[in-house]
């Protein structure tokens, strides 16, 4: 599963996210694309990202700092068995 997330990095905090199925990659990337220049011609400041996940299940855990603020991130977590790492970043703005 492809996800696109908008994030305000000065807010800290996920504007819009939205997911694609792994064959709408072309389509993840032209959503990407378009956001991007959107933001830029309105001058505002966002990261635009594309990642690859096998659920946003899996995407909140290796990707916290998109889902929570730094007091979440710091607080001991249980220690679980953990699945193969399918995530990785595809690309950003």
């Amino acid at each position: 599963m492809i996800f696109l997330i908008e994030y305000n990095q000065s807010e800290g905090r996920i504007v819009t996210i939205r997911n694609f199925d792994d064959s709408q990659l072309r389509q993840a990337e032209d959503s990407r694309l378009e956001i991007e220049l959107a933001l830029n011609r309105k001058g505002i400041d966002h990261e635009v990202v594309l990642m690859d996940a096998a659920s946003e299940v899996d995407l909140r855990r290796t990707h916290r700092r998109y889902f929570e603020n730094l007091r979440q991130i710091l607080e001991p977590k249980p220690l679980r068995e953990s699945s193969p790492d399918k995530n990785r970043r595809l690309a950003s703005g």
